[in-house]
């Protein structure tokens, strides 16, 4: 049976509002219906001061649309932002100095890119297990709500608890604490939703998980220059922000743009990582610049930022980010182990971390 809008609003229309004690469809809380076979997307508006008790509601919206006939998923967020307005288009006004969203955690870095498919999420996997290698607290945001993968790349499978019905406990592997959409939905769903709605689930990720203490917070960014990133940029207090490229000249063409758009929001570029730099043939050694070499380099010089270091496009790298051992845990001792470690190394450096904290300890998986 195709599942209709009507039908779940019809649905969500039992669910009342213990406050005003009337329905939220009725009230209006229910923005941005998306409906796509059999999966159910929408967000809840309240006033902000009511958000945090608001929890139950939010769960009470999602049962009920789950009891609809052909519904096989549904993902409900509360959302406290007003409908956005027709403005003219222009310069989206800057966060307020300070302002702190995980309150726990001392810094939060980015893990972007111009484009998909370049080897993002891998390198930000290896790098948050490189920074907790050299012994620090570290937690990963997967922002990618699109194509979250750091579940299956970090190994880790369930679903979140929250003990209180409003705070999220992390998931955690290797050391780690990880919060993604990935624990939240099936990994086989899709999400179909807009940009009002990803830009909640990012804040509530961010603010209503209990982080605890971290040194730092690698963000896995979703690619490109849109919606996720500029609220990441703007409202979220960056450290700063690593572009991963591959070396060829399209690829390189985004990675620009992605480093200019957290220039002119004012987030400092950490510097470039080039990766899948080369490849050496297992067999018999030779090398093959099958993505050109260097380019990222030469970017970085024209650009005025660092380079961070080259990753070679391997088949360990490949097999044990799909096993959800990445190399810098599978294989410790490896020369790829130490790129990354090296990369972590200096970033925490480049933050200020060298300067707040003992020498570190390093943590045998």
């Amino acid at each position: 049976m195709a599942v209709t809008e009507e039908a779940v609003l019809a649905a969500l229309k039992t669910v009342i509002d213990p406050d005003k004690q009337r329905d939220v469809v009725t009230l209006g809380m229910v923005q941005g219906l998306t409906v796509r076979d059999g999966h159910v997307g929408f967000a809840l508006e309240v006033e902000r001061e009511r958000g945090p008790k608001l929890e139950p509601l939010r769960q009470a919206a999602e049962r009920a649309v789950e009891a609809v006939p052909g519904v096989l998923s549904v993902t409900a967020v509360l959302t406290a932002q007003a409908a956005p307005s027709r403005q003219q288009p222009g310069p989206r006004p800057q966060a307020q100095p300070g302002k702190i969203l995980a309150p726990g955690v001392k810094s939060i870095i980015a893990v972007a890119s111009g484009k998909g498919g370049v080897g993002k999420s891998t390198t930000a996997a290896n790098l948050a297990l490189a920074l907790a290698a050299n012994g620090l607290a570290v937690g990963v945001l997967d922002a990618d709500i699109y194509g979250p993968s750091m579940p299956r790349m970090l190994g880790i499978s369930g679903r979140p608890s929250s003990p209180d019905g409003r705070t999220l406990e992390p998931m955690r592997n290797y050391g780690l604490k990880v919060m993604s959409m990935g624990f939240l939905v099936a990994e086989d769903t899709p999400m179909i939703w807009r940009g009002p709605m990803v830009q909640s689930a990012l804040q509530q990720m961010l603010k209503d998980v209990a982080w605890g203490e971290l040194d730092v917070l690698v963000v896995d960014m979703p690619p490109g220059t849109g919606d996720a990133q500029l609220t990441m940029a703007q409202q979220v207090p960056l450290a700063g922000a690593v572009i991963v490229s591959t070396p060829q000249d399209i690829a390189l063409l985004d990675a620009r743009k992605g480093l200019n758009m957290f220039r002119k929001v004012d987030v400092p570029v950490l510097g470039i990582v080039e990766n899948m730099s080369y490849f050496l043939c297992p067999h018999c050694g030779k090398r093959s610049d099958i993505f050109a070499h260097g380019g990222a380099r030469k970017e970085a010089e024209r650009l005025g930022a660092e380079f961070l270091g080259e990753v070679p496009l391997d088949i360990v790298i490949r097999e044990t980010s799909d096993e959800g051992r990445p190399v810098v845990v599978s294989r410790p001792e490896s020369a790829h182990a130490e790129v990354y470690r090296r990369m972590a190394q200096r970033i925490w450096e480049k933050i200020g971390g060298a300067a707040r904290k003992a020498p570190p300890r390093i943590v045998v998986q």
